[in-house]
């Protein structure tokens, strides 16, 4: 008998193995301390799903990274933004790694980087080295972990992708992370989605009251409801060692014990991420800042990270019937918690309907629609909502307002104005502006030519022309002019714009180009002495920085060094 129990568990991890054709053992930590996670695979993010696993790194810079495995370093990456410095390391095995948020490069990779970016002379670099050219070894130095890019605090982002460059989750490779803890679940909704569906007398969206159990789970009152209908449920996880609030890797539900919707976060595509605002309630998270992921899938949702689907996973109740639906939600562990929800089918006598507003213009998933007034214009194109939608768009003397950041958009639409009773000096000064919610005018990336300016986004939203005639700010921050500077690493400034936003920097030293790293989160711009390019004992510093609409400041200091 134990021998039976024994193979059979032999079948069954021998087919689990089969399933997620992964190596177990290939690929080790990357970093010298236990893994705590800030952030898990697939976590749901603005517009996209988190593609690896944010490891902690003791709320500190400069921990040594190392190659999690053999191969050569195929991608060099160096942004303002996103991941910051980034460094991809092709292995043999046909799996890419990706360590993000970098504060500096090993010396040869740094080398390597640094000759290229004083050739080009630019901070922000893109390099793909010949195969075999900078080749590592499992656990050699490769990086320093730190904050640079989008990154909200000290943190190493690691992703494994697949031979497609489809990133993975790494848990499936044997990367050890400790948890011990079940999801959480914040909140369980049930929407009516037929015409005539209903759920406790109402057509609109109904937040389920959360009735917590001894054992663990969660149950609620019992749901009336008639049609066909679906839930969404609001969910985090934490690992342990760590506060942070992170996705979690499974959810499943079940109608009166049959699976009829299932979604893990095993593999995605970016080509797909965006269509993570299909997956939550997104009119909800817009107004409560939080993601309710909806347990059946919208028409013309594509997500890959779906599993077994009934009925595309929404329900059709039937009057004088009883259901028993529950969803289970699990961790990467296999830590799970269930919500036990009964359901009565009952036709409601006293509904209260949904509320159709309709407005003048209807946007068309597939067609998109055009609106004009005066010397102001949006065009919306085919394939920029996901779903066909009323807008409310109003024209005023100065601004056009295109509804509500409340339905999320795949493509960009276009708002154009009409400049040519600006005179042209003026014209340079003005940019399309989008008004936040604290009134503050944010600007768009505007285009210009001749008399019409215009911006592609994302983001419905009041739209204007504003004026930026301020130049840049640029002031010294550890030496001042004439100053001897001989014990300085670094040399440093800060710049800032107030309005439009800062567009470009260049900086020289005697006439000759100095690399200066932009950190955009506290607005400073760092030249490192050990790039060995300032010789000279008097030194002439020449600092031009440039905005949006081209307003520039030039900013020169002498200093001295031995």
């Amino acid at each position: 008998m134990k021998r039976a129990t024994s193979l059979l568990f032999l079948i069954l991890f021998s087919t689990i193995q089969a399933q997620n054709g992964v190596p177990k053992d290939y690929f080790q930590n990357p970093l010298d301390v236990p893994i705590v996670l800030a952030g898990t695979f697939g976590e749901l993010r603005s517009n996209h799903f988190h593609s690896g696993l944010d490891i902690k790194t003791q709320q500190r810079e400069g921990l040594e990274v190392k190659a999690s495995a053999a191969g050569y370093v195929s991608r060099i990456n160096i942004q303002h933004y996103g991941y910051g410095k980034a460094l991809y390391i092709q292995h043999p095995n046909g799996y890419t790694t990706v360590y993000g948020h970098l504060q500096k490069l090993a010396p040869k990779l740094k080398e390597y980087l640094r000759k290229q970016q004083y050739a080009r002379e630019s901070y922000e670099i893109e390099l793909f080295p010949e195969p075999g050219e900078l080749s590592v070894e499992q656990g050699e130095l490769i990086a320093y972990s730190g904050n640079t890019g989008g990154s909200g605090g000290p943190h190493l982002h690691f992703e494994i992708r697949d031979g497609s460059q489809r990133p993975m989750n790494a848990q499936m490779f044997g990367l050890e992370v400790p948890d011990s803890k079940s999801p959480m679940v914040q909140g369980v909704f049930a929407y009516p989605i037929g015409d005539d569906a209903h759920v406790n007398n109402s057509q609109e969206r109904q937040k389920l009251n959360l009735i917590p159990l001894d054992d663990g789970t969660y149950t609620t009152r019992e749901v009336e409801a008639c049609g066909e209908i679906g839930f969404g449920i609001s969910t985090v996880d934490q690992q342990d060692g760590a506060y942070n609030h992170n996705g979690v890797y499974k959810i499943e539900s079940n109608l009166n014990g049959d699976k009829v919707f299932e979604i893990d976060f095993q593999k995605f595509s970016f080509s797909e991420t965006r269509h993570l605002n299909q997956l939550i309630d997104y009119e909800y998270y817009a107004k409560h800042k939080s993601r309710v992921q909806k347990l059946y899938r919208e028409p013309g949702n594509p997500l890959s990270i779906y599993g077994q689907l009934e009925d595309e996973g929404k329900l059709n109740i039937k009057d004088s019937l009883d259901y028993q639906y529950t969803i289970r939600v699990t961790d990467f562990k296999g830590n799970e918690k269930l919500v036990r929800i009964p359901i009565k089918g009952q036709i409601s006598s006293s509904l209260k309907k949904k509320e159709n507003r309709e407005t003048d213009y209807l946007a068309s998933a597939s067609n998109g629609l055009s609106a004009q007034r005066g010397k102001m214009d949006v065009y919306i194109p085919g394939g920029s909502l996901y779903q066909d939608a009323y807008l409310d768009i109003n024209f005023t003397e100065d601004m056009v307002e295109v509804h509500e950041d409340e339905i999320p958009l795949h493509k960009n639409f276009t708002v154009g104005f009409d400049v040519s009773d600006y005179p042209a000096e003026e014209r340079e000064q003005l940019f399309i502006a989008r008004l936040s919610d604290y009134g503050k005018p944010i600007y768009s990336t505007t285009y210009k030519k001749g008399n019409r300016f215009t911006t592609g986004t994302r983001t419905f939203g009041k739209y204007f022309l504003a004026k930026d005639s301020i130049a840049p700010k640029v002031s010294p921050v550890n030496f001042y002019d004439g100053q001897w500077i001989s014990g300085n690493e670094t040399l440093k400034v800060k710049i800032s714009d107030d309005l439009s936003g800062i567009n470009a920097y260049r900086a020289t030293v005697n006439g000759k180009f100095i690399l200066m790293e932009y950190e955009y989160k506290n607005n400073t711009l760092t030249h490192y002495f050990s790039d060995n390019v300032i010789t000279e004992t008097e030194n002439d510093l020449k600092v031009i920085v440039t905005d949006n609409v081209g307003n520039t400041t030039t900013y020169t200091a002498k200093f001295f060094r031995k």
